[in-house]
């Protein structure tokens, strides 16, 4: 089916997002497990997870518009150096999905390109109810109850 180029571009664009969020998450997960941190290993691996199956989405999405998906372009990453600045990177790449998201969405809607739009909404909801979310909580709680003892429960 041939897809519509504004939407396809901005698909291509997302799937950059994407691409980025699952190279910073796959480098900070194996630095939670070098350090010990056996518990954020588990969960920023599983956030990869869903990230990868995010960008297979968009991939498989672009190729049924018959466009071609750009593996190459990335978004720029930032590596944390300690667990606080690697939450709040990975908080502010999720926030940065959650703008596009929108966009590309709203982009959808008036390019009458619902069946993309469908699959982004699914989207939106895991990367703010889940992801977002549980970045909030982390950081919260390191707030509450210190960093040693927030990494402590990590272990």
């Amino acid at each position: 089916m041939k897809g519509n180029k504004k939407v396809i571009d901005a698909l291509n664009k997302l799937l950059a997002g994407e691409l980025a969020a699952m190279d910073q998450y796959f480098i900070h997960s194996e630095m939670y497990d070098d350090w010990g941190l056996s518990k954020l290993y588990e969960r920023i691996a599983h956030e990869f997870e869903d990230e990868k199956g995010h960008a297979k989405a968009i991939i498989s999405r672009i190729l049924f518009l018959e466009g071609t998906p750009d593996l190459v372009t990335r978004e720029p990453i930032k590596v944390g150096k300690d667990v606080p600045e690697m939450l709040r990177n990975d908080l502010e790449v999720e926030y940065t999905v959650v703008k596009n998201l929108r966009d590309v969405i709203a982009l959808c809607e008036k390019e009458q390109d619902y069946q993309t739009r469908e699959m982004l909404r699914k989207q939106l909801e895991d990367t703010e109810e889940d992801h977002a979310y549980w970045l909030e909580k982390q950081l919260g709680l390191i707030d509450k109850i210190g960093l040693k003892n927030y990494q402590q429960s990590q272990m």
